[in-house]
């Protein structure tokens, strides 16, 4: 393979939205929406070594309902640039699932050369585990968590599902994922690969490729990625998805048309957007959910 996702999708999506690029779909969606509650800036992590600003995440909560399942979304960014503030883009994808009946949580974490892996994986688990532990009490349903990343993001919450040491350390387990979703993603780190994110042992960017932990235990995955994504993100989010399923693990890949590496999550906040369906749909199908079948019209 000549090429991977570096992921530089934060500076190529400040442009689309300065440039005034359109983020909504244009066929609008008939389904029930409620009212948004946002919670900001909530710590996850309160150790002598919390950092002020990256232990911290946001939630976007449907207004005034209880027992809804919820999206636990982690930022793109190459491993070194972004935040769950990022002009914008991920408090509209997670207003966007609010909307639906769907809570979301969207973290940030630590980033390089600040931290290398796997600390940023660590800040994911104990993110997540923040979120097991304490989102009934903004109203979700704690058997009911979906994580969901894109780009980089994608890569850690993939890590997370397959690879059970790091849920462990947080004392979480892998059954406490409903599903998995990915979104334009690496599945498997080159040695090569941003020294600066993995360091320089081939042993160590293995142990961080979610392919090398695939299991026949690992939630379900829908893994996403777009018809003109940065090379090889196909061929490794296809290959993902197969050796998923060679474990009898349950995968399903999608590729989303008429999108590139950026457009793929900027779009997705938007009514009727095709990633959006996807994500809808995997869940109602994993919840059996009488709240989220009034959400969206029983479709």
């Amino acid at each position: 393979m000549k090429s991977y996702c570096l992921l530089t999708s934060c500076v190529t999506a400040a442009l689309l939205l300065a440039s005034g690029a359109p983020l909504r779909a244009e066929k609008p969606s008939p389904a029930k929406t409620f009212d948004v509650q946002a919670v900001r800036d909530v710590p996850y992590y309160d150790g002598d070594d919390a950092d002020k600003t990256k232990h911290k995440l946001d939630l976007y909560l449907p207004k005034g309902q209880k027992d809804f399942p919820v999206l636990f979304f982690v930022h793109g960014g190459a491993w070194m640039t972004g935040d769950k503030n990022f002009f914008g883009v991920y408090s509209s994808f997670g207003k966007q699932f609010a909307r639906h009946g769907i809570g979301a949580v969207v973290t940030n974490y630590r980033l390089s050369p600040g931290v290398q892996h796997p600390e940023h994986i660590k800040d994911v688990a104990r993110a997540f585990a923040w979120t097991h532990k304490n989102i009934a009490g903004y109203g979700g349903r704690p058997a009911h968590i979906f994580l969901c990343g894109h780009s980089a993001g994608a890569h850690l919450v993939a890590l997370l599902a397959t690879d059970a040491t790091y849920l462990k350390a947080v004392g979480e387990s892998l059954s406490a994922i409903r599903g998995v979703i990915p979104i334009s993603g690496v599945y498997q780190v080159p040695d090569k690969l941003l020294s600066s994110v993995f360091g320089k042992s081939p042993e160590v960017h293995k142990k961080a490729s979610p392919i090398m932990h695939v299991r026949k235990d690992a939630p379900p995955f829908l893994i996403l990625y777009a018809d003109n994504d940065f090379p090889t993100c196909d061929f490794m989010s296809e290959r993902f998805g197969k050796a998923l399923k060679a474990k009898k693990a349950e995968a399903k890949t999608v590729e989303i048309k008429k999108r590139n590496h950026v457009t793929i999550i900027l779009s997705a906040s938007g009514d009727g957007d095709p990633v959006a369906r996807e994500i809808l749909d995997f869940i109602d199908r994993r919840t059996a959910d009488t709240f989220r079948a009034s959400a969206t019209g029983g479709q």
